[in-house]
């Protein structure tokens, strides 16, 4: 994911446009951003034939009143809070309309040296105020363009326009996705951007109460986990009560709806949640359960990436088909849990390379890694084998 969201800044600083998709239960659209700064002509007639929205100007609440840029209306209504300023053109301009103007206009809105008195009222540039807080506050493509801009490092002004199909009709993921590819942008999520930003300060998670929970495999004390200023169901940590002499084994399991809920043979997360705690509770140890759905997309995009599968991509090629990495998880937060529960040197139970090196870079001691293969089916078998040659997991009794 960091690598995702580098990428992406990297393409804002070189002038370069990018696709930002909000969530699907908000808006639901994607938007082209670029920074104000190094706005060309060009590009602004990318954006404007491309996207064929609105296209409008975020930047700080600290920006807007350096330029005395009042509020469009008095009373906002807009469904989504977006604040409008009243547009603006450059005095520089002739029309304001061309790509050329609009590119001048951005640039000076973005100069820091830049007046009030240095803009035409109205014009063809339309302001947006962030909120204050950010996307902590709010999580539109406003706030999401402002914090791309303060991650590239440039002043906190950036432009965007809405994304539209050819049939007027608003672009959703596969579509974007699509445009993505065809015009070779980087592609990425305001929660992506959120995500970034919660690694890249420290995650802070606050534990809850400490209960007993008796299963059909045995006891265990149950905690959850809650990222500060994360909105989404807790993480959990499920611990034997069995002690253990020795170095205790642990899983770290990711969230499957499918395979954990509903006994799907299309993977074998079921079967292994189950034998992790069967083991786990005889041996001693824990499991951590991560709200990270289908590899990190969430159940929505893990349902399409199924449908893709069904008409012959296999699960890494669906994944990165709808614009996603093949494997988009984090164990971050994993870390933050074992080590609040005293579990800095563990044995763990996992086929996946790529997760030991991600919990010993976290500061976790995996001193031995004990396979988990259970689960195969029929049904799985071309699933199991993508997974040992394209997603470098481990395999030695399956026969794959």
């Amino acid at each position: 994911m960091s690598e995702k969201i580098r990428k992406a800044i990297a393409a804002l600083q070189r002038g370069e446009l990018i696709i930002v998709q909000d969530d699907q239960s908000r808006e639901n659209e994607g938007d082209l951003v670029g920074l104000a700064t190094v706005a060309s002509p060009a590009k602004i007639n990318q954006a404007l034939s491309i996207g064929r929205g609105v296209l409008c100007a975020p930047m700080t609440a600290d920006r807007v009143q350096a330029l005395d840029l009042p509020e469009m209306v008095q009373h906002n209504s807009e469904k989504f809070g977006t604040q409008f300023t009243v547009a603006v053109d450059h005095v520089a301009t002739t029309t304001g309309v061309s790509a050329n103007d609009r590119a001048q206009t951005l640039r000076a809105l973005a100069n820091l040296s830049a007046k009030a008195t240095d803009f035409d009222r109205p014009g063809h540039i339309f302001p947006l105020i962030a909120a204050t807080g950010g996307l902590k506050e709010r999580q539109g493509h406003t706030e999401a363009a402002v914090a791309l801009a303060e991650l590239a490092g440039v002043p906190p002004v950036a432009y965007i326009i809405e994304i539209l199909r050819e049939d007027g009709k608003m672009a959703r993921q596969e579509d974007l996705a699509k445009l993505a590819k065809d015009q070779g942008l980087e592609y990425i999520s305001i929660q992506d951007i959120q995500d970034y930003i919660e690694r890249e300060e420290g995650v802070e998670l606050t534990a809850g109460p400490r209960v007993t929970l008796p299963t059909r495999y045995g006891q265990f004390f149950l905690t959850d986990f809650i990222a500060t200023g994360q909105e989404r169901e807790p993480d959990l940590l499920l611990e034997s009560y069995q002690p253990t002499e020795t170095v205790p084994l642990v899983r770290v399991h990711s969230e499957c709806a499918t395979g954990d809920l509903f006994g799907s043979k299309r993977c074998e997360c079921g079967p292994q949640l189950e034998a992790a705690l069967s083991q786990i509770e005889q041996e001693g140890g824990a499991v951590v359960y991560l709200r990270q759905e289908g590899r990190g997309i969430g159940l929505h995009d893990k349902l399409k990436a199924y449908l893709l599968q069904e008409n012959g991509y296999d699960t890494v090629e669906a994944n990165l088909a709808l614009g996603h990495q093949a494997d988009e998880r984090d164990y971050e937060r994993a870390a933050l849990m074992l080590k609040q529960a005293g579990l800095t040197k563990i044995r763990l139970l996992t086929n996946n390379l790529d997760k030991v090196a991600a919990l010993r870079a976290y500061g976790i001691d995996v001193v031995d890694r004990v396979p988990l293969e259970v689960g195969q089916a029929n049904e799985n078998t071309a699933y199991l084998q993508t997974k040992a040659e394209k997603l470098g997991q481990v395999f030695t009794r399956y026969q794959i």
